[in-house]
């Protein structure tokens, strides 16, 4: 009987090591975006100043920032820095790209920003459900800030 329990015990605690969530030690893959610009400084300035954001590294040529719950990053980078590799010198042009920002209280961050940073959507509910604004950074990124909801169904008299 003995032995019985032991082995089941071993049998649950092998269940349990395999079935827990990914860690940073075993995950696949983790992106983090990154954008050449020659405006480090403001870009650092807007990031952390309208959005929360935190610095996780910086140096003279390179800045990575973190969301406000950590969980997710974006780095800057200097044009024609002598450290990097020529894939990494030219610096982004200002279009065709953008970022998505999904937070809870959508309404909340529009009215913090309106009046300091320049509205390009105003605020607005999507058929599909999404209610968003969106806004512009210092190097031309649209930024999406959304909060995602079902859409609504139609009522019935």
């Amino acid at each position: 009987m003995k032995h019985l329990l032991i082995n089941s015990l071993l049998v649950l605690l092998q269940y349990c090591a395999f079935a827990q969530p990914p860690t940073s030690k075993n995950k696949a893959m983790k992106l983090n975006a990154g954008i050449v610009t020659p405006h480090l400084a403001a870009t650092k300035a807007f990031y952390t100043t309208h959005l929360g954001f935190g610095v996780t590294f910086e140096n003279d040529f390179y800045l990575l920032l973190h969301t406000p719950d950590h969980t997710a990053e974006i780095s800057f980078l200097l044009p024609d820095h002598p450290s990097q590799q020529p894939l990494f010198h030219k610096a982004f042009q200002g279009q065709g790209m953008y970022l998505t920002l999904e937070v809870n209280d959508v309404d909340e961050l529009y009215a913090r920003l309106k009046d300091h940073v320049p509205i390009r959507i105003d605020i607005r509910d999507e058929p599909w459900g999404d209610r968003h604004f969106a806004i512009e950074d210092i190097n031309g990124i649209a930024i999406d800030i959304v909060r995602y909801q079902p859409p609504e169904t139609g009522t019935q008299d």
